[in-house]
């Protein structure tokens, strides 16, 4: 649960603003446009549609493109100077699902450099201290449940829509893994209940986000499940890996990946799954797990990354075979935990 405190002074800042951006992470997931627009949905309805602008480091994922407001969301990639300009310029940006300014990537510079009020609204462990306001709640289980928490403790629930409800239902959904994973409470089921009497269509948006795949996505993974897919069962591990001509073969688009890492888990006895993607002269690893083997800790340690306890990320600029070397090296550290996880 947030701070009321800190969120009436939230709340202060945004009011007496008139030049606000929303930032959230690179590569974009469900959770960061969902909490993105959701709380542009909210603002619009305080009346400050003209002084609000969102920007994204690069490019949503097609599945996410029909989520409301998302045609009004920048593009830093095609609009680098104008997206600096703004957050220079801004006099409050509030960050959205990310715990440090390294995860906006080109954008970095500017946010740490704007004279701007800087408010950071995120699930992840350990933020940074960058900015003047910090909402923080580790236990929330996305970032968009932290936006139905903070307008709700501030009176702003008769402002809720269905517009707002789908890109929170949306960013809960996709952060849960379909409401499965331990921090799905039952607090959360609450929320998703509040929202779906909105009129949610639960259904369609299911089926936005899981039933689109492409020919070529379907068969990359069944490439990597047959092909690809290494077992470390002394480890009650296993990890797929994606390298550049794979991508061109299957012509991957944004997105594609998405959801790759969880395959593993699905192995029975397996506690720790790892996906790694080569990408633009770096290695991008996702890291899921069961029970209590921590992986933020892990990514933290040995790839500078981090997270969640059960869901983090790295990037390494490494060539892949060196970069899976190095977590086999170091996960054969950690076999007496991963046969005792529960």
């Amino acid at each position: 649960m947030l701070q009321k405190d800190t969120i009436i002074e939230a709340e202060k800042l945004i009011k007496q603003s008139n030049n606000i951006v929303l930032l959230t992470h690179f590569n974009p997931d469900g959770d960061a446009i969902g909490s993105i627009t959701g709380l542009y949905g909210f603002l619009i309805q305080l009346k400050k549609e003209e002084a609000v602008k969102m920007i994204l480091p690069n490019a949503q994922p097609d599945f996410l493109k029909w989520i409301p407001h998302s045609k009004k969301l920048m593009n830093a990639e095609q609009h680098l100077k104008k997206a600096n300009e703004l957050i220079l310029n801004a006099d409050l940006i509030i960050s959205l699902d990310f715990n440090t300014p390294a995860r906006i990537n080109d954008l970095e510079a500017s946010l740490r450099n704007s004279k701007a009020i800087k408010i950071t609204l995120d699930h992840h462990l350990q933020p940074d201290d960058y900015a003047n306001l910090i909402l923080s709640d580790v236990s929330a289980s996305s970032t968009c449940q932290m936006v139905f928490d903070f307008a709700e403790q501030l009176g702003w629930k008769n402002y809720l829509n269905k517009d707002i409800a789908e890109s929170l239902y949306t960013g809960i959904m996709t952060d849960t893994g379909s409401f499965r994973f331990d921090s799905c409470t039952g607090t959360t089921h609450r929320i998703v209940g509040e929202l779906i009497d909105t009129g949610v269509d639960k259904s369609k948006i299911h089926g936005n986000i899981y039933d689109t795949n492409s020919e070529n996505r379907l068969r990359l993974l069944g490439k990597l499940l047959h092909e690809k897919l290494e077992v470390l069962s002394d480890y009650r591990t296993v990890f797929l890996s994606l390298n550049a001509a794979e991508q061109a073969q299957f012509e991957v688009k944004k997105g594609d990946t998405e959801g790759f890492v969880n395959y593993g888990l699905s192995i029975e006895n397996i506690v720790l799954s790892v996906f790694f993607v080569e990408r633009e002269g770096e290695v991008k690893i996702s890291f899921r797990s069961k029970g209590s083997f921590d992986v933020n800790s892990f990514a933290r340690k040995y790839f500078k990354g981090g997270g969640h306890k059960n869901a983090s990320g790295a990037n390494v600029k490494k060539g892949m075979d060196e970069v899976i070397s190095e977590f086999v090296s170091a996960i054969k550290l950690y076999k007496d935990e991963l046969e005792s996880t529960v």
